[in-house]
C-alpha cells in the first residue's frame, strides 16, 4: 500500500469515525475530534503540505457527512493542518513533547476560529457555550485521544521517507 493511500486510508477512517459515533459522544460538555487528531498526527509527520491537503480532504468529508456549512471545517482543518506540519518541519517532529502542544494549540485555534467563522455566516452560537463549556473539555479529550493515535499513525506511516527538515526560515518583508 502506497503512502498516499495510507494517509488516505487513515483520514477516511477518521472522518467516518467522527461523523458517526464521536459526533454524539459528549464526555463533561466536550467531544474529542478524531479528524483533527488524526490531521495533526499526519501533518507532523509527513509535512505541511500535506497536512493542508489532508485538512482540506477530511474538512470536506466531515461538512458532508455532518450536512454542515460547506467549507467551513475544510477550511478550519486545512489551516490547522498547514500549521501542523510547519511545526513539525521546522521544529517539533522528533521532541517527545511536540504531539500533545500541537494538539492543544491547535484544537484551541480551530476552536476560536470556528466560533468566529460561524459568527461572520451569521449563525446564533453563544461564545460562552462555544469558547468555554465545550472547547476546554475538548483539548483534554483530544490530548487523551491523540497520543494513541499518533501512535498509530506513526506506525502506519513508518516505511515512508522522511521529507526534508527545514534548516532555517527566512522571513521576508
Amino acid at each position: 500500500m502506497s503512502g498516499v493511500s495510507r494517509i488516505g486510508l487513515l483520514i477516511f477512517v477518521a472522518a467516518i469515525l467522527q461523523v458517526a459515533v464521536f459526533w454524539s459522544v459528549e464526555i463533561v460538555g466536550g467531544t474529542p475530534d478524531l479528524v483533527l487528531v488524526t490531521l495533526i498526527s499526519i501533518a507532523l509527520l509527513r509535512g505541511s503540505i500535506t497536512g493542508a491537503a489532508v485538512g482540506f480532504a477530511g474538512g470536506l468529508l466531515v461538512d458532508v457527512g455532518t450536512l454542515g456549512t460547506l467549507g467551513v471545517t475544510s477550511l478550519l482543518l486545512t489551516v490547522a493542518g498547514y500549521w501542523a506540519g510547519r511545526y513539525g518541519e521546522t521544529t517539533g517532529r522528533d521532541r517527545p513533547h511536540a504531539p500533545p502542544l500541537a494538539l492543544v494549540v491547535i484544537t484551541l485555534f480551530a476552536g476560536v476560529a470556528a466560533y468566529a467563522l460561524h459568527y461572520m455566516l451569521g449563525e446564533e452560537i453563544s461564545a460562552r457555550h462555544a469558547l468555554i463549556t465545550t472547547l476546554l473539555p475538548a483539548v483534554v479529550l483530544n490530548v487523551v485521544v491523540g497520543m494513541p493515535v499518533y501512535v498509530l499513525c506513526r506506525a502506519m506511516l513508518r516505511q515512508l521517507a522522511a521529507p526534508q527538515r527545514a534548516k532555517e526560515v527566512e522571513l521576508l518583508v
